[in-house]
């Protein structure tokens, strides 16, 4: 079904722009775009895939509800239907599906409800996946953190059957804080790793004091597909800050992080989720810190530590009013352009 002109940006349609998407990245790698990256343009799903047939990546991943609409049959049918026609492969996400975490909406359903919709309309999408999370940092404070790790698995163990009938694979992220990466492969292999793997996100290890490089050497066999941003870690009186930055502009070695990706998921995707963000404190250095971080092995902290010595302090450059979906597409854009010569393509 044609979609009307006047429902996308102009400058997103050009004759250029609707050819066949050329593989704009080692056959190794599935180059894409996680939504939340251009999180503030308010477009539609059409204008999301146009823009992604524009920077020529193959896949893009809808890592919330809102990016795509709604889940209803006919507005999947058509995102299907045109992301085929752009040859763009979909990717469908949502949020929390552990029913003690502080990110989970009980007004939704039950963990179990709303997973059970999502792995329906990932059938009619085309959705090889869907993406989930456990939480945030929060819930390190709310409850032993194993505990929801637990509750986690137990609700992928109760839709293990509807999972496998629809062919399907439950990719959890290491996300905001939440886990480590050992801390999450348990909790794939508490749940079954025959259905669940690994969304692996690089800018998400800094805020569990882990180095991105430990995430993926523990994940890397688990992987489903990727979040990617660089990082910048420094040293502070208090302890250590982080921000997301640009590919490129982060100290944690986001060539080599990409490079070993490749080689070690070859055929996943390799999305960028481009976020940048002011200083984020982790004040170690005071002895109530630790009361959320009792699990985390002294060698791994050292590792993150390791890198807060190499960085320097990172500024958000200033965004006019009414300009953060401009900033976000070009930090998006600077990024991509950046894997891109990192891979070579």
């Amino acid at each position: 079904m044609a979609i009307p002109a006047s429902t996308r940006r102009n400058f997103l349609l050009s004759a250029a722009a609707l050819p066949v998407v050329a593989q704009a990245a080692p056959a190794s790698v599935k180059l894409g775009i996680d939504l939340f990256s251009i999180r503030s343009s308010g477009w539609t799903p059409f204008q999301f895939l146009d823009y992604a047939a524009q920077q020529r990546v193959s896949v893009v991943h809808f890592s919330e509800i809102r990016f795509i609409g709604n889940v209803e049959p006919e507005n999947l049918r058509k995102v299907k239907d045109y992301a085929a026609r752009l040859h763009i492969e979909l990717e469908l996400g949502m949020r929390s599906i552990c029913p003690t975490s502080v990110l989970f909406d009980p007004k939704q359903g039950t963990a179990e409800e709303q997973l059970s919709r999502m792995i329906d309309a990932a059938k009619l999408v085309g959705s090889k996946i869907v993406r989930c999370v456990l939480g945030s940092m929060d819930d390190r404070k709310s409850a032993s953190i194993f505990t929801h790790i637990e509750n986690t698995a137990k609700v992928l163990r109760n839709v293990k059957s509807k999972v496998q009938d629809a062919g399907l694979h439950i990719a959890i992220e290491n996300h905001a804080g939440d886990m480590q990466g050992w801390e999450l492969k348990q909790l794939i292999e508490a749940a079954g790793k025959d259905f669940v793997g690994a969304c692996l996100d690089s800018g998400n290890p800094c805020w569990t004091l882990e180095n991105p490089h430990a995430t993926l050497d523990e994940l890397a066999p688990y992987v489903l597909t990727s979040h990617i941003r660089d990082s910048r870690v420094w040293k502070t009186p208090e302890g250590a800050a982080v921000s997301w930055v640009r590919m490129g502009d982060g100290n944690v070695d986001i060539d080599s992080y990409v490079k070993k990706y490749a080689e070690r998921c070859p055929g996943k995707a390799l999305s960028m989720e481009c976020i940048v963000t002011g200083a984020r404190p982790f004040n170690y250095r005071n002895a109530a810190f630790w009361d959320n971080y009792k699990d985390i092995p002294a060698w791994r902290f050292q590792q993150f530590a390791n890198l807060a010595e190499t960085g320097q302090p990172f500024t958000v450059p200033p965004v006019e009013k009414g300009g953060a979906a401009q900033r976000e597409r070009e930090d998006l854009e600077a990024s991509l352009s950046h894997a891109k010569k990192v891979l070579g393509a």
